[in-house]
């Protein structure tokens, strides 16, 4: 297991040269293997293509993309590569209308899951000798289970703490020495909020050294905030339920973009709009390809998330490429009088104003035939609203801040502390109040 203590797996040393031979190796098995799928033979047949034809890793594009809606078009289990029988667990998405998407398990596919996320967590500084509480949600939320067996494969004291109930998860903090812990970005800021109710010092009452995030989108300054806030290192995380969940990418201890592991996934970047290749360092959308799946291997699943693979080596000395923090996802995209706009944009210039707290929301409304966004947000502790001159000032910088970078002209509201709704989920960030013509 601990190879140098450096690499929880060899495969985490591999040259360029040796990834690309085994991801070669290992699409062509993969293609072999999704001919049992009812879905992909189909489709291969309509395309007239060969598992045959694939004889290099630039042949992954003759495979047409996968789409979420394939997954609910097939829904339950159409895309499935192996007997139901094979099968020992599933998960769902929380879709409110239509079919949600499920994503099958066997057991191999679980240990393999768990092994990726041991790696991150130990690519990270985790060790056996760590306690590692887990805020997320349990269930058909993949965060809870992924997290839960990545940390006991990697041998820590696993706190199974699930979502919410704040005061009891400080309780486990300060009780059980907990060292690591992984929270939703907004949920790590409500944490704090309430140890300054009840008079703990992170620092001092607690034990806490690491904070792995993810699951939101969020800006340089939100993580650089949090990680004041608590006293920790906070390392951004990506995972998708379509691809297992947890452990497709992490930060390395250089915190300059995520790792993906790319002995489980061929990545792509494309023009959401043309889906042709973009060059390394340009924006556009995800797309992955598993490579070690047997349920329900995925080729060229399009997951909607937008971000560019960082050109260059890390020093950390791995050669799997790196992915920057998401900008967003292409259908989450606001569109505002002609401009495109993503609410993380709006949350990079809250952040860098120290008044400013970290709960905000976006509220997009229809006033005389015309859209309007407005913004609140809230205030830091310090800052009394006795203070009006201060108050209208602050509140005409941030809109010029705004203005010059989504290039509309929002109204911002700045609010009390702790009016703004919370959530235990993912935070809502964005309501569209718009009148639908």
């Amino acid at each position: 297991m601990n190879y140098n203590n450096k690499y929880f797996n060899p495969e985490e040393a591999f040259t360029r040269q040796e990834i690309e031979s085994y991801q070669l190796d290992r699409l062509q098995k993969t293609v072999e293997h999704c001919m049992n799928s009812p879905f992909y033979r189909e489709r291969f047949k309509k395309e007239g293509l060969k598992p045959s034809d694939i004889k290099t890793l630039d042949d992954l594009r003759k495979i047409p993309f996968t789409t979420k809606q394939d997954l609910r078009d097939t829904y339950p289990f159409g895309i499935a590569s192996v007997p139901l029988d094979q099968c020992v667990r599933l998960h769902s998405s929380s879709g409110t209308t239509g079919n949600p998407t499920v994503i099958l398990h066997t057991q191999k596919d679980l240990q393999e899951w768990a092994n990726a996320v041991a790696r991150c967590l130990w690519m990270v500084g985790c060790r056996p000798n760590d306690v590692f509480q887990n805020t997320s949600g349990y269930g058909m939320f993949t965060g809870g289970l992924g997290f839960q067996y990545g940390a006991e494969l990697l041998g820590m004291l696993t706190v199974p703490a699930a979502a919410g109930n704040t005061l009891r998860q400080l309780k486990f903090f300060t009780d059980f020495g907990t060292t690591v812990v992984h929270a939703i970005p907004s949920y790590a800021a409500r944490l704090y909020e309430v140890m300054q109710e009840r008079g703990i010092d992170p620092r001092k009452d607690t034990k806490l050294r690491t904070l792995v995030i993810g699951a939101e989108p969020h800006s340089e300054d939100t993580r650089r905030r949090i990680e004041e806030m608590l006293g920790v290192k906070a390392y951004n995380s990506f995972g998708m339920s379509e691809m297992c969940g947890p452990g497709v990418a992490f930060e390395c201890p250089e915190q300059n973009g995520m790792h993906i592991w790319e002995d489980y996934y061929i990545v792509e970047i494309v023009d959401p709009d043309t889906l042709e290749p973009v060059p390394d360092g340009e924006v556009g959308e995800l797309v992955l390809t598993t490579l070690k799946r047997e349920a329900m291997p995925l080729l060229r699943y399009r997951t909607r998330d937008l971000t560019r693979i960082l050109p260059g080596d890390c020093p950390c000395g791995r050669q799997h490429k790196r992915l920057d923090r998401m900008k967003g996802r292409s259908d989450d995209m606001i569109i505002l009088k002609g401009v495109n706009i993503f609410p993380i944009q709006i949350e990079t210039i809250l952040m860098q104003f120290k008044e400013l707290a970290s709960d905000y929301l976006i509220t997009l409304e229809t006033k005389e035939n015309n859209d309007a966004m407005t913004v609140e947000v809230e205030v830091a502790d310090n800052l009394s609203f006795d203070d009006f001159g201060k108050l209208q000032n602050l509140e005409r910088e941030i809109t010029r801040q705004l203005r010059d970078e989504i290039l509309i002209t929002p109204k911002v509201r700045l609010v009390p502390k702790g009016s703004l709704p919370k959530s235990e989920g993912k935070a809502v960030r964005v309501k569209d109040l718009r009148i639908k013509y």
